[in-house]
């Protein structure tokens, strides 16, 4: 590992637009399970990914969905940025790192100090009435769901957090896309690059594309510069930060 640590921070020195895609991957180090690997959500069976993030059956019956976020809000107060969001904030304020693209939605990039994101998958950060449109905050949320089982607007209307759910579009693609076109070095760090269309991201980017994810990832080998396939805190305490 020690040489592609070098050549990485060769790369990160010589770069002059650097875009990051973080995944569940990159979370994974603070407590929060991601879903597709090993040890993840659905391996486990804890949730049925249809029945829980499938916009469709959550109109129908969101009980599934709120049954997650009421697990994900109970951890919310311990989890702390990892070593790779610090990283990657550390990048941003150096002048380097000119965006982070996000598939997560637990804000810890924010909590981090990274200023420019683009939440692809939305964000836990506020919700909607599905009737009304009447906006909701974070907190709220959370502290309804501590003591009841769902969340119900005043107009009686179901609440939904504010992430994309399948079935939906993601949010700021077209942006999404430009960075990853301009970019001259691509981090891929925590996706496995399954889930479309981000997964397609770093196959617009005409530079160098360096992955630090454990598993297996759906991208070329050819196209790879760098690979990665340790813990991604392992991978940044090596590279000094």
């Amino acid at each position: 590992m020690m040489e592609t640590c070098r050549l990485l921070k060769e790369s990160l020195c010589e770069a002059r637009f650097v875009v990051a895609l973080s995944g569940a991957g990159l979370s994974t180090a603070a407590g929060i399970p991601d879903f597709r690997g090993k040890e993840g959500v659905y391996a486990k069976g804890l949730y049925d990914p249809y029945k829980t993030f499938d916009i469709g059956y959550f109109r129908q019956d969101p009980s599934h969905f709120f049954r997650f976020a009421k697990e994900f809000f109970s951890v919310y107060d311990k989890i702390r940025p990892t070593r790779g969001h610090l990283f990657l904030s550390a990048l941003e304020r150096e002048g380097k790192l000119k965006a982070v693209i996000t598939q997560n939605i637990d804000g810890l990039h924010q909590l981090a100090g990274s200023q420019k994101v683009t939440e692809i998958h939305g964000s836990f950060f506020k919700g909607h009435c599905l009737a009304c449109g009447r906006e909701y905050p974070f907190q709220w949320m959370r502290e309804t769901l501590r003591e009841r089982e769902e969340l119900r607007c005043e107009c009686g209307g179901v609440v939904k957090p504010d992430i994309v759910f399948f079935g939906e579009a993601v949010e700021g693609l077209s942006e999404a896309e430009d960075l990853a076109r301009r970019a001259d070095l691509f981090l891929v760090m925590g996706s496995s690059l399954t889930v479309q269309p981000a997964g397609f991201l770093p196959r617009l980017c005409s530079g160098k594309v360096v992955i630090l994810n454990q598993g297996d990832v759906n991208f070329p080998q050819e196209r790879t510069f760098l690979r990665f396939d340790q813990p991604i805190d392992r991978v940044v305490e090596s590279l000094g930060y």
